[in-house]
């Protein structure tokens, strides 16, 4: 029995259920985009897949919508992959073990995929419905939105008909997106020597920490791993003598890091042990200052081994920390035009620390583009201070709020008939392949929206099913308004 089988409506989940089972990590796209285009072939509907595997599928018309304008139903492919630890999963070739929660779809330790599965499957049902009224369709999957919007980017767009975009890719229902950040990936590469040593290694480690969107919970004071693991090596290294061997923390660049590590090694099991003592009171300190926002986060030290190792030359070691202490991360700037938002922030998601290179990549966003860029020329400057390299990828532009926006108003007017409640119209911080879209097609008017989600790029990640179900209401009501 499948885990879906008894929710309404049916072919929502089912399709949600289906798309789990295929493993769709960014980058690795190319068997759901497949899936998609089996689908297309099997309801004998028109269909382009690009190169990148990016997929347009286009449905005539119900009866009496023949003159109706096109509508655009769009969402991306590509789901953040994050796991516990301990999960047996390999992404690249496993589905998802889905589970029933009272009211919440989730995944036994892993992402669920719910941004932006949901909104493949809701399009799937659509086009998979021949009861509906509706206009014209052209659903457009992108790919690789998670990692820059690469898809939405290379993507031919020039073929849409359709003036109007319903993106599915939000997740507070009641709240409609009417604007969004740019953004950019930053990668940050910086040269390092090394030597060897001998002595005792230890492992520290900075866990427990919540994650998130690197967007939409980057004002909740979370902690960054990444730079916690910084902080917490130079405090020792003031105070002791150790080298770096390994370091590493993070999976992707706009999910906040959940943890990070490092290897040391220390000449005397003496020495080993006053660090490991030095991280006890770094431990209570951290723990104090976020235990509001981040209550779990821990500090750990474990002995590992004696030996002789490749570690960092003393010189190297002093920029990988220098970078890491004095690197921007977390809110640049709050919005004075709108009360609470976020206006530009990075996230430092990746760090890697190889044999002759340390990286960092980060996730830059701004709704002002000369602020996106002022954060990319500082991360710039440190990094070339530093005798490095910096590469800017992805960048994509902000979706500017319009002023009149009928697509905004008749969904405002059919949630709040539905539902009995206002609709609420907000900028977000995050970003959104409207911007993309807006910059393509001339005259578009987009508005975003998606059911309730929560702790999307965790483990933790859950999808309401009530929510999901109201908002297919709201889907399939707005379409039949659109005659």
């Amino acid at each position: 029995m499948r885990v879906c089988e008894q929710l309404e409506p049916k072919k929502v989940f089912a399709y949600f259920e289906d798309i789990s089972q295929i493993p769709h990590g960014s980058g690795n796209t190319k068997a759901i985009s497949d899936y998609c285009v089996e689908f297309a072939k099997t309801h004998g509907l028109t269909y382009i897949q690009d190169e990148d595997h990016n997929v347009i599928i286009v449905k005539d018309a119900s009866a009496g919508y023949e003159n109706s304008e096109p509508v655009i139903i769009q969402g991306h492919l590509d789901m953040v992959c994050e796991k516990e630890d301990g999960v047996a999963i390999d992404f690249e070739k496993d589905g998802l073990k889905l589970y029933i929660d009272g009211d919440f779809l989730k995944a036994e330790g892993t992402t669920l995929g719910g941004d932006d599965g949901i909104a493949v499957a809701y399009a799937l049902a659509i086009l998979d419905d021949d009861t509906l009224e509706h206009p014209p369709l052209e659903v457009v999957f992108t790919v690789d939105e998670e990692i820059g919007m690469l898809g939405a980017e290379s993507m031919d767009l020039s073929g849409l008909k359709g003036r109007k975009l319903l993106n599915i890719d939000s997740e507070e229902e009641g709240i409609f997106l009417a604007s969004c950040a740019g953004g950019l990936q930053a990668v940050c590469e910086i040269p390092v020597s090394r030597i060897d040593a001998e002595g005792i290694s230890y492992e520290i480690k900075v866990t427990g920490l919540q994650g998130g969107h690197s967007g939409v919970e980057i004002d909740k004071e979370r902690g960054n791993a990444v730079s916690l693991l910084g902080r917490v090596l130079d405090v020792l290294g003031r105070e002791h003598s150790f080298a770096i061997a390994q370091m590493e923390g993070g999976l992707k660049d706009n999910a906040i890091p959940r943890e990070a590590s490092a290897v040391i090694l220390a000449e005397t099991e003496a020495v080993g042990e006053e660090i490991c003592a030095g991280l006890k009171k770094l431990d209570q300190e951290l723990k104090k200052e976020f235990q509001t926002a981040d209550a779990g986060i821990a500090v750990t030290c474990r002995k590992l081994e004696n030996g002789k190792k490749s570690v960092l030359h003393g010189s190297a070691a002093s920029k990988v920390l220098f970078f890491l202490r004095m690197m921007p991360n977390g809110i640049q700037h709050m919005s004075m035009d709108i009360k609470g938002l976020v206006e530009t922030s990075l996230n430092a998601g990746i760090m890697k620390l190889t044999e002759d290179m340390f990286s960092v990549c980060f996730a830059v966003r701004s709704s002002v583009s000369s602020r996106k860029m002022e954060v990319a020329n500082r991360l710039t400057f440190l990094t070339e201070f530093l005798g490095g390299e910096i590469s800017i990828n992805g960048d994509y532009p902000a979706w500017e709020y319009k002023a009149d926006s009928a697509m905004r108003e008749l969904m405002a007017k059919t949630y709040q008939e539905l539902f009995g409640e206002e609709a609420k119209i907000e900028a977000i911080h995050a970003g959104l392949e409207c911007g993309l879209f807006s910059g393509k097609i001339s005259g578009l008017d987009c508005i975003s929206f998606g059911p309730n989600m929560y702790d999307i790029h965790t483990p933790k990640e859950r999808l309401s099913i009530s929510s999901a179900q109201r908002t297919w209401k709201l889907i399939v009501e707005f379409l039949k308004r659109l005659k």
